[in-house]
């Protein structure tokens, strides 16, 4: 048998669409309904669904106010606060196309993003790092507020294959990609509903991420909403050990996290008592089986993994009605077609390690990289999307990850390219030659480490804050060790497995 699934056809979008109509149709059927909550140690911010999409498009009549356009790209530089999905759903609202990005993003990173982007407008929270000088006006807080009691406007439909918003990822040649996506690609989602959540719109989601990661965007707010249930929401500055009381205070009943994230709530604690949770949900980097296990012991509960990616979201997963076998990750979702590829792009049989691919006519599918065609195309082939992840299909259909089948990392969730951080690294004037790449401290926690070349041993504490200056917080070394030179094969071609290997060898982390 071979490595292919087919799980049915994909529910048709219907058209005409908008994304933000879609997302908060639940306004004009229960109104009062609240539909976020931005939870801390104080008093819970509320939001109901009517008064969201009142200032969604407000938003959006005030963006078009300016003088923006549909098409036009606006840049968003903000926190976890409720401007995020103001700003993002009113662009989209308007026809305009949102960038969300990382609030850690450096001026450097952010000028790089601003030339590749061209955007019309930058909307930036205080202290977050903007291109110096701005090539575009910049929106503060203040007036995108001002803006949700402003003279509404109507729902920009169209074609469900329009370009809605874009996010960026890491390049495999350490420049980023700008992945664009369509409106339809948030009613794609819905397959994700009974294949990974068990989402209804009784439940109370709360998810622990970023709002400007796409794991956090589409879990977190797009699919509670667009499935009329409630979304919690971590206010800034909240602990990991300090999530557990907020989902017991907030009856929360689904829970959404990195790995990472579960990790550190079980720390020092044998048990977390939450009454209320169904189960938890856990993506954007491979769950160790440990914390897997940990977290069922101490809370009673289980925890349901996805596979996914910022070009198609996730499409394999285990679900509360079909959970993973021990080890895997899951199966495709429902309307989903996947499968495990081998060098000469065909499907392998079951049992053998390949690349994962999804169907290209996947409705979650990106559009493309914005001025990238070439490397659009590099990504697809025979009807097929390639991950570039490395698994093996079962013979009842469970995926089980296996690794990269190139050297990304992922840190924290974050896929990062060694060549934008060794780029940076490599400015350094002490530094003749730089290589990074993710190595294990600890069986089931990795971190990046860099491999320089120098004169002598530099202080750890001069390199990190050099990196500092020029790359997000997920993207700095936090291992650093001097070589005497890197290792190449016989083509000249850096080594950075090898580097790895000796490293965990070294360390006992292997």
């Amino acid at each position: 048998m071979l490595s292919i699934v087919d799980a049915g056809p994909a529910p048709p979008c219907p058209a005409p669409f908008n994304l933000a109509a879609y997302v908060l149709a639940e306004a004009a059927r229960s109104p009062d309904k609240v539909a976020l909550q931005i939870v801390g140690a104080g008093a819970a911010e509320r939001w109901s669904f009517g008064r969201l999409a009142a200032a969604v498009q407000g938003v959006a009549g005030g963006l078009l106010a300016r003088g923006l356009a549909p098409g036009d790209r606006v840049l968003l530089r903000l926190g976890n606060s409720v401007e995020f999905p103001l700003a993002f759903l009113g662009a989209v609202a308007a026809g305009l196309v949102p960038v969300p990005t990382s609030a850690q993003l450096t001026r450097p990173e952010v000028a790089r993003l601003a030339d590749a982007l061209a955007p019309r407008l930058v909307v930036a929270a205080p202290g977050v790092a903007l291109p110096d000088p701005p090539a575009c006006p910049v929106l503060d807080l203040t007036a995108l507020r001002a803006m949700e009691q402003g003279p509404p406007a109507p729902w920009d439909m169209g074609p469900p294959d329009r370009l809605a918003y874009v996010v960026t990822t890491s390049g495999s040649t350490g420049q980023p990609r700008l992945v664009m996506h369509a409106h339809r690609a948030v009613w794609a989602r819905r397959m994700m509903w009974a294949g990974w959540y068990g989402l209804t719109a009784a439940d109370r989601l709360m998810h622990a991420g970023a709002f400007n990661w796409t794991y956090t965007l589409g879990t977190g707010l797009l699919d509670p909403w667009a499935a009329g249930a409630v979304a919690l929401i971590p206010a800034p500055g909240t602990e990991p050990g300090q999530l557990a009381l907020l989902l017991r205070r907030h009856d929360a009943t689904l829970f959404a996290a990195a790995p990472g994230v579960f990790r550190q709530m079980l720390k020092g604690r044998d048990r977390l008592d939450l009454p209320r949770l169904r189960h938890g949900l856990s993506a954007g980097e491979k769950l160790p089986e440990t914390v897997r296990a940990a977290w069922e012991a101490a809370t009673g509960r289980p925890l349901f993994e996805a596979y996914g990616l910022s070009e198609c979201s996730t499409f394999v997963s285990g679900a509360p009605d079909r959970p993973a076998p021990p080890g895997a990750t899951g199966y495709a979702q429902p309307g989903r077609r996947i499968a495990v590829l081998g060098p000469d792009g065909a499907p392998v049989p079951r049992g053998t390690p390949g690349v994962l691919a999804v169907a290209q006519d996947d409705p979650g599918l990106f559009l493309g990289y914005l001025g990238d065609p070439a490397g659009t195309a590099e990504k697809l082939a025979g009807g097929w999307f390639l991950t570039g992840d490395v698994v093996v299909m079962a013979a009842d259909g469970a995926v089980t990850y296996l690794g990269r089948d190139d050297d990304m990392m992922n840190a924290g969730g974050f896929r990062v390219a060694p060549l934008e951080v060794e780029r940076a690294l490599a400015e350094h004037p002490a530094i003749a030659e730089v290589a990074v790449t993710e190595v294990r401290v600890r069986p089931d926690v990795s971190v990046i480490a860099a491999f320089y070349v120098a004169a002598e041993a530099l202080p750890e504490d001069a390199l990190a804050a050099f990196a500092a200056e020029r790359l997000a917080r997920y993207k700095q070394p936090r291992v650093w060790c001097r070589v005497e030179a890197l290792p190449r094969g016989a083509t000249g071609k850096l080594a950075r497995r090898s580097l790895r290997q000796a490293w965990e060898a070294a360390h006992g982390a292997a």
